[in-house]
């Protein structure tokens, strides 16, 4: 039997443990064994194809690991609504204390009261937002 069967059949060995086992390097190995197979096609000799098969799968591995490593991280986080507010700063519009007070956040006008007991705030002073309760903005 010629070396080109024998390295479609490792490229289909390789293929079958990349479906049972989901690790993308198996792939890379099949695809160099694909490759040694259609140099196999050209030549006899099993030095070069055994070289064709390392520098091909190792040139794959070195390429698209690092790629998929960053694409199995996934997005960064999103927040929204009111976790979205979080830690932006806002803008006093009327005086801040522990009971009261108004801040322009997000471009909207909305109430608040400080996060400390002794903690007041004159308009015009840049605050941060530290929780949301309700619809009143606990800032500090």
């Amino acid at each position: 039997m010629d070396f080109w069967v024998w390295w479609l059949i490792a490229a289909g060995g390789f293929g079958i443990a990349l479906v049972l086992t989901t690790m993308p390097e198996l792939g890379m190995l099949g695809a160099g064994a694909v490759a040694a197979a259609i140099t196999a096609s050209f030549t006899d000799s099993l030095v070069i194809q055994v070289l064709v098969f390392a520098v091909v799968s190792t040139a794959l591995i070195l390429a698209v690991r690092p790629i998929a490593r960053r694409a199995g991280t996934g997005p960064p986080e999103l927040r929204s609504g009111v976790d979205a507010l979080k830690g932006r700063s806002a803008v006093v519009l009327e005086r801040v204390d522990i009971h009261s007070g108004r801040i322009k956040l997000a471009g909207e006008e909305w109430s608040a009261r400080a996060l400390g007991d002794e903690d007041t705030y004159e308009p015009g002073t840049q605050v941060s937002v530290v929780e949301i309760d309700g619809a009143t903005a606990i800032v500090m």
